[in-house]
């Protein structure tokens, strides 16, 4: 049976929060907590360190540290910009990423410092893919694409074997989207040659054996084509790490497979704001208000909504708000905060009605919500060690745990 695991992706050093359950997860058994340089900017790493301050050293010698490096973003690609980092994919205007030795060692360096710890349990190369991505942009043969992308994995994999020897990482690894691909997919990264290039590394720096330990990739009850590749890992003394346990991308189409509450205090605070709105001066807002509601059925997941509140809702309501004083404006915001707050709860509640609906098949045998039939049944699958689960709340700590039995 799998375990779980901490996962920051979205864990910021300035919410206590976060603070709060990290360190109940920590009490209440966890061992292993995964992270990256590029979460929040490094901000997740941060609160590991803010969380871990206050364990007991019997407790905190127990926590497994998982970090990766990859991503130029934020900050690194500041960094970038005014000291160019080597062999740099730019993949998008803002995502620019690289393996490279010398962009290795400097992010473990950082985020070395960031968690407080002079070594980490394991150290993972973050999506190598996007070389491949940016190469099958660029037209490059599949052959051509794939020596390249063996030969950057085998140089980062040269840097990781000298970082274990240096004693700053146990183990290293990759953790690739790109497992989770169908063999004949454009996008999918070869993994059975692996092992033989951490053995050449290792020999080349002159270690007697190689310190690739763990592979990590998206696992969940919609995505299981990465099972092959868990298999496989298993089969070779790998360790496995599953993400995205809840978030599945099924047909083009992301689902989050959880249930949620219709909220209580929606209609309450919709039709307060509605009633203030209703004015000429401001109509474009009453307006709005309208849409939102009729519509909050058809988001096809929590993240297409986030994405619609910041590039479309936020701005809209801003500018409804340009006529209004400056006193007033800081009442009506309060009112759309207050909004806006249920009104995600219930776009949550309408995409998992929809997603239990779409999926009946799946969860009707099953007793529980849809994310404990989805956590069940990662735990349940033998090829897996841990399941990365994000817990930003203690509330969240309380609810996934108590599954382990």
């Amino acid at each position: 049976m799998s375990n779980f695991a901490f996962g920051t992706y979205r864990i910021s050093d300035l919410n206590p929060q976060h603070i709060a359950a990290l360190r109940e997860a920590i009490d209440s058994g966890i061992t292993m907590i995964d992270t990256s340089s590029n979460y929040m900017d490094g901000g997740a790493e941060r609160a590991i360190a803010l969380a871990l301050r206050s364990v007991d050293n019997d407790k905190k010698n127990r926590i497994k540290i998982v970090s990766k490096f990859g991503y130029i973003q934020n900050s690194n690609m500041q960094k970038h910009k005014e000291k160019p980092f080597e062999e740099v994919v730019e993949y998008s205007e803002d995502c620019f990423h690289s393996i490279s030795q010398p962009f290795l060692h400097q992010q473990l360096s950082d985020s070395l410092e960031r968690l407080e710890m002079d070594s980490i349990e394991c150290y993972l190369i973050h999506n190598p893919e996007y070389y491949l991505l940016d190469a099958i942009n660029r037209g490059v043969d599949k052959a051509k694409r794939l020596d390249e992308m063996y030969r950057r994995l085998f140089n980062a994999f040269v840097g990781l074997e000298l970082e274990v020897q240096n004693k700053r990482i146990q183990s290293y690894g990759i953790s690739s989207n790109s497992f989770s691909k169908l063999y004949s997919h454009e996008e999918f990264l070869p993994y059975e040659d692996l092992l033989t290039l951490a053995e050449k590394a290792a020999d080349k720096v002159g270690n007697e054996e190689h310190s690739f330990t763990t592979i990590e990739l998206p696992i969940n009850i919609l995505e299981q084509t990465g099972l092959k590749c868990a298999a496989w890992a298993k089969s070779n003394g790998l360790r496995v790490l599953a993400n995205r346990p809840l978030n599945a991308e099924h047909e083009g189409f992301m689902y989050r497979l959880a249930d949620y509450d219709e909220s209580a205090e929606y209609y309450t605070h919709f039709n307060e704001l509605m009633e203030v709105s209703d004015n000429d001066t401001l109509r474009p807002l009453y307006n709005l208000l309208e849409q939102l509601d009729v519509n909050k059925h058809k988001f096809g997941w929590l993240g297409d909504y986030d994405s619609f509140l910041y590039s479309q809702i936020i701005p809209h309501m801003r500018n409804s708000l340009n006529s209004v004083s400056e006193e007033n404006r800081e009442v009506f915001f309060n009112f759309i905060e207050l909004f806006l707050q249920e009104y995600r709860k219930m776009v949550a509640y309408e995409c998992s009605k929809s997603t239990k609906i779409k999926f009946k098949d799946l969860f009707n045998e099953c007793s529980g919500s849809m994310q404990e039939c989805s956590l069940r049944f990662l735990m349940n699958t033998g090829s897996i060690d841990y399941i990365l689960v994000g817990m930003r709340k203690e509330s969240y700590v309380h609810e996934i745990l108590p599954l382990l039995g």
